[in-house]
């Protein structure tokens, strides 16, 4: 028993049961903020309130920034940035009382850590701005959409995982 802890370092939790909990999350939060989860919202003030600290004069002049300044409020006084910002201070100490934090790049020994690095980067982007197309993260667009049964959150998780499988096919010699 003791030679298979050393073997098996990395101990999760049941993916089931944090998919329980993502979901009484995700209920607490239409309860309490009458909407569902999304981070983008949270990328979206920061960014705004970056270029209205950098360059205020186009900030206000700018007709998708200005929508969202406040004279009165930072738009990091939101409760999507504290959310973001929650979920980030958690997976760090998570990390950390598992003992997993470290400077490392986990990838298949088919690649390289830069390419492994480049392609996160890559995707990353493209996620990025296909949430700003969507006008929303998957949080918001597919699991806070199907929690409340709308037709376009099961589309959206559909065509989600779709597109995954589909392009998984083409990049999975770099994983397997």
């Amino acid at each position: 028993m003791e030679n298979h802890k050393e073997q098996n370092k990395h101990i999760y939790w049941n993916p089931y049961f944090g998919g329980f909990l993502l979901g009484i999350l995700i209920i607490f939060t239409f309860y309490i903020t009458g909407r569902g989860l999304g981070a983008s919202g949270a990328m979206k003030s920061s960014v705004v309130a970056i270029v209205d600290t950098v360059t205020p004069e186009h900030a206000e002049k700018n007709a998708y920034y200005s929508k969202f300044i406040d004279d009165d409020k930072s738009t990091l006084n939101n409760w999507l940035v504290l959310e973001t910002l929650g979920v980030l201070i958690g997976a760090f100490i998570s990390g950390g009382l598992a003992g997993r934090i470290g400077w490392r790049v986990q990838h298949s020994p088919k690649i390289t850590s830069r390419r492994r690095l480049w392609f996160a980067l890559g995707g990353g982007v493209l996620f990025g701005l296909g949430a700003q197309i969507a006008r929303g993260c998957t949080s918001g667009a597919a699991l806070s959409g199907m929690a409340v049964l709308s037709t376009g959150g099961f589309i959206t998780m559909l065509a989600i995982f779709g597109t995954g499988y589909l392009v998984a096919y083409f990049f999975r010699k770099n994983w397997i």
